[in-house]
């Protein structure tokens, strides 16, 4: 069995944290090291249902002890969850997935600087997620080892060392699942006006979407050079890309991701203030 915290607290029983605790007890946690608090019934159903886990409404003495905290609720909510949670907590390692929300506002709500940001993204619910993390000063190399550990149930991870940088990282790999949707939109819809049906269409874009994730990972080749091998001039990838690059694609598509990385700075002034 591999050795995680002897007793960990989720704050919020939603999907990331439901990820979390999924990958944790196929790793051989047991349902009765959790501590979770999660106040909405459906959730919480879910997680007895799916873990075994008898979810709290609010938070109690049950979180004392809890040698890592796990925030996993909404960036706006933070705070306001935070105040009942911190005279039981002040001695744990606090890991928060909460979008935007800085290190001194948690560290402030949560009465320690023992804190850890990270921003995963939704694959981590199959197991194949991606997380950038970022760990305060306060936190020690073995601080560091358990909350990898712990995240790499769910994935893969990456450390950063400034903490802005998780502006970035939300823009690219947070945000990143919905642009590869929107482009399996795309495709499908494309698919299916040139006569496929709508389940051809998208099983050959879900497919080209994997297919060419794993060979770029397997390359020590750029994407530029990947790109080139199957764009010969005058074919039909060429006259596709053509078209994208006539149309701006590449531009829009950079810019786009940088109103992600401003927005994410933005919600952590607008959410960090209380």
């Amino acid at each position: 069995m591999t050795s995680f915290a002897n007793h960990m607290a989720f704050i919020g029983g939603g999907n990331m944290a439901s990820a979390i605790m999924g990958g944790l007890i196929r790793q051989g946690m047991r349902p009765d090291q959790f501590t979770v608090v999660e106040p909405f019934a459906e959730a919480a159903d879910k997680l007895l249902k799916d873990f075994g886990i008898t979810a709290l409404s609010v938070a109690g003495p049950a979180l004392a002890g809890a040698d890592l905290v796990v925030w996993a609720v909404k960036p706006q909510i933070f705070s306001e969850a935070a105040a009942p949670v911190m005279p039981y907590t002040r001695g744990a390692l606090h890991l928060s997935v909460a979008a935007g929300i800085r290190t001194d506002s948690i560290s402030r709500w949560v009465g320690t600087d023992r804190v850890v940001r990270c921003m995963p993204n939704t694959p981590a619910l199959v197991g194949q997620g991606v997380t950038g993390l970022f760990a305060c000063p306060s936190v020690t190399p073995t601080d560091q080892q358990l909350v990898a550990q712990v995240i790499g149930t769910t994935g893969q991870y990456l450390w950063v060392q400034q903490e802005s940088l998780l502006d970035a990282v939300t823009a690219l790999s947070g945000s990143g699942p919905a642009y590869v949707f929107f482009f399996l939109e795309a495709m499908t819809e494309a698919g299916v006006g040139m006569g496929l049906s709508a389940e051809q269409a998208y099983q050959l874009a879900v497919a080209t979407f994997s297919g060419a994730s794993s060979l770029a990972a397997a390359s020590h080749e750029s994407p530029e050079v990947l790109r080139q091998r199957v764009t010969s001039k005058g074919g039909t990838t060429y006259a596709a890309i053509s078209a994208m690059e006539a149309a701006g694609i590449k531009p829009s598509f950079v810019s786009a991701m940088q109103a992600a990385e401003q927005r994410a700075r933005e919600l952590g002034d607008e959410f960090g203030k209380a």
